[in-house]
């Protein structure tokens, strides 16, 4: 409770002055403490700007001491509490100070206007409390405080109001007199020049507080060499936010897309580490081993498309091919990321260093030229506990089908296309599924019963005829699957070495059909989730465009055609 109240306190009998920031919020906090401020102005103004409402004890001393909560959770550093006028009499201030000690907050700072007061800069009422009734409430808060590092600080408005230089002198006087830890002298004045005489003029012991707004040219250094232990810059972050905030969302309006703003905001990978997503990994690696479903995405062949396809690639994996205003892969792991992956690896070979997707690591296969996607996969083999997905990195997917295959209750699941044979460009070798008799299969589809079928065969080499589905390249594995995956790999590379592995020259060129057929006809079982469209593959510079038009268009599912 104490703690950051302590630090306060060494810093001001530390250091020349010390330099504090406002905020309304925890993200505020954070940037504040991102750019080495000494601390942080839960700011009256801010709060209430951020509730739309005025700065005139409008919100409530709870909705107040909430947000200053926030912010304290959000830093390290020491918060100091703009009180407004205590929130009512003496009374009201020691049940105040009782819940922002407790809080953990290090100072409390009150004015000595009345009760509703209204911001400091508007012009008109500005109305003083007696000094006398200002005093008890000084004693009463430092009476009510628990610890001896809390501080109360009181800020003087006779400036302000204009009231002159002697009553402010006489009011420092008193609060000092009443136990104030220190003095805000506050002015709206254009230059330093009221403060410095305030400051020339005071003869107390208790630090002094500069709040400059209105006479911004002045330096921390000027200050600290005319008198002042601190300085608050109240606002700024408030009014920076407000001007960004709508100058992007004007620009944005204006042209019909994000383009032109991209570069002007934080990535994406600011944005979590600022929320702290890199620690809630690290928790979760520690204590929620196998909970989160992790994610492989073979990405290391060398891509041998048609030569309007190797244009829009421009020497880069096919995983980083722009569809729809973003490469491939960001596509993919955005929606790995919505059905809750804790991790995204993705195999690179070709041209690794040029993969990237925010969220995604990637992990390189330095025998990708010599291998092929089961190596690829085992390449991240020491990564791999509980649940697993493997998806293709040249497939486009709804994240309805990824809902639907994480609910499998078996084993090893993959999605399997029963439409293909509909489908167009269909002279390519494709992934065929054999699921069961074909006379079995479609009394099966006429009564609508379970899209979980037992797989029987998988492979390219299949008679088309003889097919029912085509295997769309995602696979999901409990940990039990995944464990007879890599069992079976390491078996059929001692069983196969130097030999054909089904219709891979070699264990190290098996695709995952291969290894997948050589585990059924071990007796494992591998069941097909049955979809109709809902996926897309990028074979082609006529695939881009097409999908291209359904990013733009919105008009179909992906993968209505293909």
């Amino acid at each position: 409770m104490t703690e950051k109240a302590r630090l306060f306190r060494q810093q001001l009998d530390s250091k020349p002055i010390l330099r504090i920031m406002g905020a309304h919020n925890g993200l505020g906090a954070q940037l504040i403490e991102r750019n080495r401020f000494d601390g942080v102005w839960a700011s009256g103004l801010e709060i209430s700007t951020a509730h739309v409402v005025p700065d005139a004890n409008i919100l409530t001393m709870t909705e107040n001491l909430d947000v200053a909560s926030a912010i304290n959770e959000a830093t390290n550093l020491p918060v100091v509490c703009d009180c407004d006028t205590g929130y009512g009499n003496a009374a009201n201030v020691m049940h105040m100070v009782k819940k922002y000690e407790a809080a953990g907050l290090a100072v409390a700072v009150i004015e000595d206007k009345q009760f509703p007061k209204v911001n400091s800069f508007i012009p008109g009422r500005q109305e003083l409390a007696p000094i006398q009734e200002f005093m008890g409430k000084i004693a009463a808060a430092k009476s009510a405080q628990r610890t001896p590092d809390f501080m109360v600080i009181a800020r003087i408005e006779a400036l302000i109001a204009g009231w002159g230089m002697d009553e402010a002198l006489k009011r420092a006087y008193a609060y000092e007199e009443a136990g104030a830890d220190g003095l805000v002298i506050h002015s709206k004045a254009e230059t330093p020049a009221e403060i410095f005489e305030f400051a020339r003029r005071f003869k107390g012991k208790i630090p002094l507080v500069s709040i400059p707004t209105t006479y911004y040219n002045v330096s921390a250094d000027e200050l600290a060499q005319n008198g002042f232990k601190v300085v608050i810059y109240a606002n700024q972050g408030l009014r920076a936010s407000i001007k960004a905030l709508d100058e992007t969302f004007r620009e944005i309006r204006e042209t019909g897309s994000t383009a032109s703003v991209e570069k002007k905001i934080v990535s994406m990978k600011t944005v979590f580490e600022i929320q702290g997503m890199m620690r809630l990994k690290e928790v979760e690696e520690k204590f929620l081993k196998g909970d989160g479903v992790k994610v492989v995405v073979p990405a290391a062949g060398e891509p041998k498309p048609d030569p309007e396809l190797q244009r829009l690639l421009d020497q880069k994996p096919l995983c980083m091919l722009p569809v729809g205003g973003k490469p491939l892969l960001q596509h993919q792991t955005e929606i790995f990321l919505a059905v809750g992956a804790s991790d995204i690896y993705v195999i690179g070979g070709y041209e690794h260093q040029k993969i990237r997707a925010e969220g995604a690591k990637v992990i390189p296969n330095p025998d990708y030229q010599s291998s092929h996607i089961m190596q690829s996969i085992m390449t991240a083999r020491p990564k791999l506990q509980g649940r697993c997905l493997v998806a293709y990195a040249d497939i486009l997917f709804d994240k309805q089908i990824l809902d639907q295959l994480l609910t499998s209750p078996h084993a090893i699941t993959l999605v399997i296309d029963r439409a293909y044979q509909s489908l167009p460009h269909r002279d390519k070798e494709l992934d065929l599924v054999q699921v069961e008799d074909p006379a079995e299969g479609e009394k099966n589809r006429r009564m609508n019963l379970n899209t979980l079928k037992p797989i029987r065969r998988i492979g390219k080499k299949i008679e088309r005829g003889a097919a029912q589905c085509e295997f769309v390249g995602i696979a999901y594995f409990q940990e039990e699957g995944l464990r007879a995956l890599c069992e079976a790999w390491d078996r059929g590379r001692r069983e196969f070495a130097g030999k054909r592995f089904y219709e891979a020259a070699s264990p190290e060129q098996a695709s995952l059909n291969d290894l997948l057929q050589y585990m059924i006809d071990a007796g494992v079982p591998v069941y097909g989730l049955e979809v109709e469209h809902g996926w897309s593959e990028v074979h082609s510079a006529e695939d881009v465009y097409r999908l291209n038009e359904y990013f733009k268009n919105a008009a179909a599912p992906v993968g209505k055609e293909r």
